[in-house]
């Protein structure tokens, strides 16, 4: 997979094994919020890329009936030639917290010139959905029953994580890429109730877990994920202790800054 595939699949849910002695998980109530992430370099795997660095930034806002989103990962690479690039994926849905209706827009740029430029919205339905792309202009997808938007993809990993499920593979749509859904595979590396190590009280004091989330493409006959991202989920929702895996090259992400959003005042 290439970087820049990797960086659009960064920007941005039922079948699971669940635990023979799985407990009723309480609601899942997800957390309007910003977050800042520092991006390091973890290592190399003898690829390209010698040399990386990044910030992301990622915003969810409760506006009643849907959540609207806002996430900018700016990446800065160095060749083994030497040569640097600077990529920069800039992300934004607005999705209903039925399950519904998603509008997306995806605007990727290496080193300022324009890579990937995604815009269009989804809707789903019981039986399905389709996709209606407005950029580019005329693309219309299938979109299988039970697939998931983003927020819905989350929520559901920290449902099943709470219930004591082992792995869930939901199906996600999240308007990153051109060709539809993906298929996920999340394996749920243990449960714990608070506190946490967290320097952030609002997150301190709720339950968390380790997740790990591989994507693949459905066309794809290759076993090695395009993209894999392991976090550590809080019960809201917010994720920390990011590890990146861009293929041939993998990032620590380190939350910097976490700011809760005020809840609407009416809706």
């Amino acid at each position: 997979m290439g970087i820049a595939a990797g960086i659009c699949l960064a920007a941005g849910l039922l079948s699971g094994g669940a635990s023979a002695h799985a407990a009723t998980p309480a609601p899942v109530v997800l957390a309007g919020h910003r977050a800042t992430y520092d991006l390091t370099l973890q290592s190399v795997g003898g690829g390209d890329t010698v040399a990386a660095s990044g910030t992301m930034v990622f915003a969810v806002s409760d506006a009643c009936t849907a959540w609207s989103t806002q996430q900018k990962l700016r990446l800065q690479t160095v060749s083994r030639s030497g040569v640097t690039t600077e990529l920069v994926s800039d992300y934004a849905t607005l999705e209903a917290k039925d399950g519904r209706h998603l509008v997306f827009r995806t605007v990727q740029t290496s080193n300022g010139a324009p890579v990937t430029q995604l815009r269009g919205e989804a809707t789903m339905a019981a039986s399905g959905g389709e996709i209606r792309y407005s950029q580019p202009a005329g693309r219309v997808l299938p979109l299988p029953a039970g697939t998931l938007f983003p927020m819905a993809h989350t929520a559901a990993i920290v449902r099943a994580a709470q219930a004591g499920e082992t792995s869930i593979t939901p199906l996600l749509f999240d308007g990153t890429g051109a060709d539809g859904p993906q298929y996920t595979y999340v394996m749920m590396l243990g449960w714990s109730p608070p506190p946490s190590d967290s320097p952030f009280a609002a997150l301190s004091r709720l339950s968390s877990g380790r997740v790990h989330v591989a994507f693949y493409t459905p066309s794809s006959h290759d076993m090695r994920p395009d993209y894999a991202i392991g976090m550590r989920y809080f019960a809201n929702g917010v994720s920390d202790r990011l590890d990146m895996d861009f293929g041939d090259f993998r990032m620590r992400g380190t939350l910097r800054s976490f700011t809760p959003a005020p809840a609407p005042h009416r809706c």
